[in-house]
C-alpha cells in the first residue's frame, strides 16, 4: 500500500500545523489544498495585473495626446485581456477542483484518486505538474492529459503503457 510521507516546513507554517508524518489520505487534501491555493494565487494575481492596467491606462489617458496615448491605450488593452483570459481558465480549473471530493476513496482512478505506480505517484485533478512533499515528488496531472486518460478507470494491479514505458499501478486511493 502507499507509505507515510512527511510535508515540509513551509507547508506546515503556512497551514498553522507542524510537520508531521502524513498517512496517505491526508495527503491526498494536502495535494488537494496544494492545488487550490495554485488556482487562487493564479487568479489573485490575474486579477491584479487588470487593475494594474487600467490604473496605468487612466494615467496615460492624463498625460498622453495623440498616436503615443492610443498606442499605448491599445498596449494597455491587450495587457487586460490577456489577464482576463487567464483568469477564465483558473476558474475552469476551480470548476475541476469543485468536483472532487479529497475524501472519496474508491478502487479504481478516477478525478481525484492519488495514484502511486512504478513510474512515480500521481495525482488526478488539474494539470499544474510536480507538487513536492519533503522531497518526495507527485505530479498533478489532468483526467484528460494523456497519461490521465489512461490511468483512469484502472485499479491496482494493472499493467499499463504510455509512451514506450510499461508500468504497474500498485495502489488506488
Amino acid at each position: 500500500m502507499f507509505s507515510r510521507i512527511f510535508i515540509d516546513d513551509s507547508f506546515a507554517s503556512e497551514h498553522n500545523t507542524h510537520p508531521k508524518l502524513l498517512p496517505m489520505q491526508q495527503l491526498k487534501q494536502v495535494l488537494y489544498t496544494l492545488c487550490r491555493e495554485y488556482v487562487n494565487k493564479g487568479i489573485a494575481a490575474a486579477e491584479q495585473a487588470i487593475a494594474d492596467a487600467r490604473t496605468a491606462a487612466d494615467e496615460d489617458d492624463k498625460s498622453s495626446a495623440g498616436d503615443k496615448f492610443e498606442t499605448a491605450r491599445e498596449m494597455m488593452q491587450q495587457e487586460i485581456d490577456l489577464n482576463a483570459a487567464h483568469v477564465n481558465e483558473m476558474l475552469k480549473l476551480r470548476v475541476t477542483l469543485d468536483t472532487i471530493n479529497p475524501e472519496h476513496h474508491s478502487d479504481t482512478v478516477q478525478p481525484g484518486s492519488l495514484v502511486r505506480t512504478s513510474q512515480g505517484d500521481y495525482y488526478i485533478a488539474i494539470s499544474i505538474g510536480k507538487l513536492m512533499a519533503n522531497g518526495s515528488p507527485c505530479y498533478a496531472i489532468s483526467a484528460a492529459a494523456p497519461l490521465g486518460a489512461i490511468l483512469m478507470g484502472h485499479k491496482a494491479g494493472d499493467k499499463l503503457s504510455f509512451n514506450g514505458k510499461d508500468f504497474v499501478i500498485e495502489a488506488v486511493l
